[in-house]
Parts: C-alpha cells; structure tokens; sequence
C-alpha cells in the first residue's frame, strides 16, 4: 500500500498551489504547469544544477535559487518571471552560444534543440559578448553516433543518465573552466569505447546537436528527453519499462 504524501500551500506568481512537502519548486511547478526554464535538468535523474536557467525569486530572500534544488516549505513565496531573472536567463544563453558553435543553420538539431527553444522563449535575439569560436575535433569513430562537442553545453545530462540509467558511466566531464569538455573512457575515442552498450540513452537525452546519430543531416535530428524521464522514475520506483514501447 503506497504512503499518502504530505502536501503543503506555496504561491507561484501570487497563485495558490497544491505541493508535496518533499518535492522540489521545479518539480512542484511542473506538476502544476508553471513554466521555469531549465537545461540541465530531467526528471528521473540526480540533480546537477550547472545551467542556472532555473533560478527564481523567492519572497524575503535576496538570493537567486536554482528550482532544481530548492525544496518547497510551507507557505513559500515563488516568483518565476521578473525582470532581474529575465535579465539573468538572456545572460546566461548568451554565454552559452559565445563560448561554444551554436551555428543552428547548420546544425543537425535546428527547429528540434532545446538551447535554440529556450533562447526564443527567453527573448534572447542577439549576444553582447566575444564569441570564443573553439575549434575542438568532432568525434565519429563510433559507429552510430557522433560527438560534435562545439555544440555541448556541458550539461552533464549524458553522463548522469550513462551512469545512472545504463550502468556504464561512459561519459566524464575532463578538466575545468573554460577547458572543461566532455571525454569518453578517460580520453579514448567513443568508437573505441569497451563500455559502450550502443545503447543510445545519451543521444536521446541531449539537449542540443552534440550528440546525433550517423548520417544525420541539418533539422533530422530529434531527442526523446520524455522517454528517458519515464525510464528513469519507473526505475526510482523498481518499475520495469520497455525502451521500444515508451519511446
């Protein structure tokens, strides 16, 4: 027999909502069709809290807070659209398409990318910083996909669900700041990975056109972060789902 969870009272936008008292805000606001945008996150996996997209505003607290990671309590204040976070969302997309090669002309994610839909949503329509246009060699000696980490935001998405959902923790984030770039097998080419299962979970839960299958032209590429989010929770749950039946 499943335990009833405890719900409390919190506000979004000055609107009274239903919460359980041990989810977080972004799970709270999901649940209750509040939109917070979010790059890093999905369901069903750990939290890393690296994009800083979900921040919010909460009453009486200076501080931005990440809604991945902000528990809700009772009676709590959200906002979730103001103009110091709108200001803060457009800064952060912009440093993201500065510091990578977001050419969405060209990419095999165009029309289909989440960084591309939360730059429209947030308003973001011009980038006031230098672009580092770094030159890093694109990976595709494996078979069925291709690693183009120019388009890699770093979100460790695919790490967490190679890891988390697979068992195979194939991917690592190598170095830091600026240097950071994600590696398979401690630096090895993918193509020449003894771990990877091939089986595509990394691919699907990317949130831009870094990661693609073979022979993928520009717009063709589609991710299924919502089959990867069901996998995950009916696996937290000790639930059995077949890939080929959710995705």
């Amino acid at each position: 027999m499943r335990e009833l969870r405890t719900t409390v009272t919190i506000a979004f936008n000055d609107v009274e909502v239903e919460a359980f008292a041990d989810e977080t805000v972004m799970q709270a606001a999901r649940r209750n069709d509040v939109f917070i945008p979010s790059l890093c996150y999905v369901e069903g996996l750990s939290v890393w809290g690296g994009c800083r997209m979900c921040m919010i505003e909460i009453e009486e607290d200076r501080r931005l807070r990440p809604a991945c990671a902000t528990p809700v309590n009772p009676e709590m204040e959200v906002y979730t659209d103001t103009p110091k976070l709108r200001a803060h969302r457009k800064a952060i997309l912009e440093l993201l398409f500065a510091e990578g090669n977001h050419v969405c002309a060209v990419c095999v994610s165009n029309g289909n990318c989440e960084l591309q839909d939360m730059a429209v949503a947030c308003g973001m329509d011009h980038v006031r910083y230098d672009y580092r246009s770094p030159r890093r060699a694109v990976d595709a000696s494996h078979p069925k996909y291709v690693f183009d980490p120019n388009r890699c935001i770093l979100c460790t998405r695919c790490v967490r669900v190679c890891d988390e959902i697979e068992g195979a923790h194939v991917w690592d984030v190598a170095s830091h700041g600026a240097d950071a770039v994600l590696i398979t097998d401690l630096a090895t080419p993918w193509g020449d990975s003894t771990s990877c299962t091939w089986c595509g979970k990394c691919v699907a839960v990317c949130p831009t056109g870094s990661l693609s299958y073979q022979g993928t032209a520009v717009g063709e590429m589609e991710h299924s972060v919502s089959m990867i989010s069901r996998l995950a929770v009916a696996r937290s749950r000790g639930e059995w789902l077949d890939p080929e039946a959710v995705s």
